[in-house]
């Protein structure tokens, strides 16, 4: 069977800078990030080295400012490093991602003198972040949440078990919501717990169907003591921080997911130009002719989609319907384009010789994250037909 190496994504960037950047995060990539993936993933192994070298190159801030380390980037950029970094493994382009999130709080609400003290480290000094909303007892319901946060005197003692937490053990910071008053949204607030906290510790990692090399856990918090400016935000303006960061986030998740579909199209088209089946190649068959067409077509369209709803928000303007569009259908899309190009590799595909029985149980988990493709559904019917009547 020839080695056909896929062709590269016809990106259309704003600047040469852009352009610049998607060829350096490309060659990290086909260096340092794919080669290892297959044989990390299976054993479970952080690629902790990998994220060093992404801050070193500036890759874990861009689209923040660059007085404090960031990229200056536009999100319509940003974005699509992130597909290329998922499409060389899930688990660094969700883990950038992830910390994109983590760093959001402090980044959009967070005081001159903490973002001066705290930023630069967080974007181009090594660290890595963790986001810590869900908890055991509250998922999709995130503001029933119980971990609190009770004042004593000029610090905050924190107490509580946040679940589901990728880099949830490794992380070097969290970005925490816990409650501080009444019960609902109203009483939540947002806190920045550095990772070596005393009383901080985690549970050991989640045995998970797919991306076995991020660790997802349980973090828990037991009397963590925090000064006051270690608070993000106002005082009960947790949840609309958090729910503006995940309104950001979720795009992160459907360009990670159209980098999965991407990887997975690359390597059925690889598969079927090469494996002869009745004295031809099996892409001269109609029906897998057709498989291939409509998969291109899938994420060519939530490619579009999710750029669509990154340049309204690099404009300024609303974006939260068009981020849940672009996470549910980028995520669904990437569930459906793993999933045919198991099919079209056959028996080879449900082995773990070829990638693509790897990234079908990869995607699954991307319909699931930063809320799941019900709630998706649910934001954009509110944005279209209002509030639910009660």
């Amino acid at each position: 069977m020839p080695d056909r190496a896929p062709q590269p994504v016809d990106r259309q960037l704003p600047t040469d800078e852009a352009r610049d950047l998607i060829s350096l995060v490309r060659d990290i990539a086909q260096r340092e990030i794919g080669p290892k993936a297959a044989e990390e993933e299976e054993a479970g192994r952080f690629p902790r080295e990998v994220f060093t070298l992404l801050s070193r190159s500036g890759l874990l801030g861009l689209p923040y400012d660059s007085e404090y380390g960031g990229g200056d980037q536009p999100y319509e950029v940003y974005l699509q490093v992130l597909e290329e970094l998922a499409a060389a493994r899930l688990t660094v382009g969700l883990g950038v991602s992830v910390h994109t999130l983590a760093t959001y709080a402090l980044a959009t609400y967070g005081t001159k003198q903490q973002q001066v003290e705290h930023l630069p480290e967080m974007l181009g000094g090594g660290l890595l972040g963790a986001y810590c909303l869900s908890e055991p007892s509250s998922g999709s319901d995130a503001a029933s949440l119980r971990t609190k946060a009770v004042r004593d005197g000029e610090e905050w003692v924190l107490t509580g078990t946040k679940a589901w937490i990728t880099h949830g053990g490794v992380a070097d910071f969290y970005t925490v919501m816990a409650r501080t008053g009444e019960d609902g949204p109203r009483g939540i607030s947002a806190f920045l717990v550095r990772g070596d906290a005393e009383g901080l510790s985690s549970a050991a990692p989640e045995k998970k169907m797919g991306m076995k090399g991020s660790p997802t856990a349980q973090v828990h918090f037991d009397g963590v003591r925090l000064p006051d400016e270690r608070r993000v935000g106002e005082e009960g303006q947790g949840f609309a921080i958090a729910l503006s960061a995940l309104d950001s986030g979720r795009l992160g998740i459907a360009a990670c997911a159209i980098g999965l579909a991407q990887a997975a199209l690359d390597e059925a088209v690889d598969y079927a130009t090469g494996r002869r089946q009745f004295g031809r190649p099996i892409a001269d068959f109609q029906g897998l002719r057709f498989m291939l067409a409509d998969m291109a077509t899938q994420v060519e369209a939530g490619r579009a989609l999710y750029l669509a709803a990154a340049r309204l928000r690099d404009a300024g303007r609303p974006f939260a319907k068009q981020a849940a569009m672009a996470k549910l259908h980028c995520t669904d899309t990437a569930m459906k384009v793993t999933t045919d190009a198991v099919q079209i590799l056959g028996g080879y595909g449900y082995t773990a010789d070829f990638p693509v029985e790897r990234y079908m149980r990869e995607a699954k988990v991307l319909q699931i994250v930063e809320g799941t493709n019900q709630i998706q559904r649910m934001v954009i019917a509110r944005h279209l037909a209002g509030p639910e009547t009660r």
